[in-house]
């Protein structure tokens, strides 16, 4: 067993299988052609062009159009299957970080349009006055649609369309962790990780922004959203041996909790045989 196989899981796909998704020319995603066809022929709002370089454009010129175009569009979608139940969370469209928002859409129909997504982790650790690390592990709750019972982050949550991150990261703490916002603005960003497979609701191309936050050892999260059954405190060498043997994470926090070691001193370049790999692949460009 090793580190490495969380990052290859969370990198594979056929870039041959789709086609670009563009929003009046300007590529921002990736639709498979059968889902390209049946956008197309729902609404008039996108072109599906033909030739050497096909392409599902999106065609009205301003955010708000666009957002209600894809709006219907996705609703009937939803009611064929051909995307998940709606989560009615809209998350934003950009050609990159930082960009002006292009349209909003549907958390559920993110895959299908294979525009990137993007969210936030919170490390959440405790360091020991020998130097040692402790890290808040939570446990997913049983009914969740993602991930049931899986181990995660303290924090961790999708970035919403109207949010700054900062705003997010208040949010986030509280309802997953029950933080006062004081104290989640200590969090530090320390970075971002980026994956990209397919699955079958599309390609998941998802830009994690990753927070450490050192807390003291009288602070216990309390879950207050239902999301996390428990929480418990690991020493760091647990952690890093349980990401390691076992398929016991939720699939793309394997790769946050990765980043955690490596920047910690956890894992080094004298032994860890896939150090430079490691390093290299949590951060995938498409």
């Amino acid at each position: 067993m090793a580190f490495i196989r969380h990052i290859r899981a969370c990198n594979t796909h056929d870039a041959t299988a789709f086609l670009p998704f563009a929003v009046n020319g300007r590529p921002v995603g990736h639709v498979r052609p059968a889902f390209a066809d049946r956008v197309a022929g729902l609404s008039d709002a996108f072109r599906l062009t033909g030739g050497a370089a096909p392409l599902l454009d999106l065609l009205p010129p301003d955010p708000a159009r666009r957002s209600q175009a894809v709006a219907e569009v996705v609703a009937a979608l939803a009611a064929e299957g051909m995307v998940p139940p709606l989560r009615g969370e809209d998350f934003p469209v950009l050609a990159r970080w930082g960009q002006p928002e292009l349209l909003k859409i549907d958390r559920a129909a993110v895959p299908g349009f294979g525009v990137r997504g993007f969210g936030l982790h919170v490390n959440g650790y405790v360091p020991g006055p020998d130097g040692r690390i402790e890290m808040w592990v939570g446990r997913r709750a049983r009914d969740r649609g993602v991930a049931p019972g899986k181990l995660d982050n303290m924090v961790a949550g999708g970035q919403p369309a109207g949010l700054s991150l900062a705003e997010n990261l208040v949010k986030e703490a509280h309802e997953e962790a029950g933080l006062d916002p004081s104290l989640a603005r200590a969090a530090e960003p320390v970075g971002a990780i980026t994956y990209i497979f397919d699955t079958v609701a599309g390609l998941r191309r998802d830009t994690l922004f990753c927070y450490d936050l050192a807390l003291s050892r009288d602070v216990i999260p309390r879950n207050t959203d239902g999301e996390v059954e428990a929480f418990e405190l690991w020493p760091l060498a647990r952690v890093a041996d349980s990401v390691r043997t076992t398929d016991d994470w939720k699939f793309n926090v394997n790769l946050v909790v990765i980043d955690f070691l490596i920047r910690h001193g956890q894992l080094s370049p004298d032994h860890e045989p896939d150090y430079m790999d490691l390093v290299t692949g949590l951060r995938a460009v498409d």
